[in-house]
């Protein structure tokens, strides 16, 4: 009896382990894998971390608490980028979000931009460009400077790069997290998506060491 119970007591930690440890990634069910995917900007020997989103879709305003917290928490070697999807309405979204990262004011526009939309209703899901250059122009971009740089060629050239990575990944809709861009994470609730998100850069971080 004693030899009995001493075995159940090794036995329970070490199932408590098991249930504590990740499972697999499986294709198909944690991710899609794209042929021949290339990521959206050169990797230069990091992992990049996309996640394509739109400022009007309440998910990804659900997400981003949780997502930003994540992006802050990764190395040096993986590199988060966020990636608006430029389809109908968004595209007027995907300009200015352009024309803010080329200003550097993503860090104190970003979050503030969702808070607009689905907390404060400062604006309509499909805002006008002035109305959004007015948003930016409340956190110290220029209002007049921004509707300008919308309409610049190189912001056009950014919104294509975007679309293309969008269609390519076959977007399924957002938010939607894409690793190098061939491994599209297909997951069942936000906290999923970070768990494979953790699992894929720790086995692409793992294979260039």
């Amino acid at each position: 009896m004693k030899l009995l119970i001493a075995l159940l007591c090794l036995a329970l930690p070490m199932a408590a382990c098991a249930a504590d440890a990740p499972s697999a990634l499986v294709e198909g069910r944690d991710y899609v894998l794209v042929e021949g995917g290339q990521p959206y900007r050169p990797l230069e020997g990091k992992v990049e971390v996309v996640e394509v989103f739109a400022y009007t879709c309440p998910h990804c305003a659900d997400f981003q608490p949780a997502f930003g917290a994540w992006a802050a928490r990764q190395p040096d070697d993986v590199r988060v980028t966020y990636v608006p999807a430029p389809f109908g309405p968004g595209e007027t979204w995907a300009r200015a979000f352009f024309v803010a990262e080329e200003e550097g004011a993503l860090g104190r526009t970003h979050d503030a931009l969702f808070r607009a939309v689905h907390d404060e209703r400062l604006l309509a899901h499909n805002a006008s460009a002035a109305e959004l250059a007015w948003f930016y122009g409340q956190h110290g971009m220029d209002a007049t400077r921004m509707k300008v740089r919308m309409l610049s060629p190189e912001v056009e050239a950014k919104v294509r790069h975007a679309r293309e990575f969008a269609l390519g990944i076959r977007l399924p809709g957002t938010p939607t997290l894409v690793v190098n861009g061939r491994y599209v994470i297909t997951p069942s609730s936000h906290a999923d998506a970070l768990r494979i998100a953790d699992a894929l850069v720790a086995k692409l971080r793992a294979g260039r060491h």
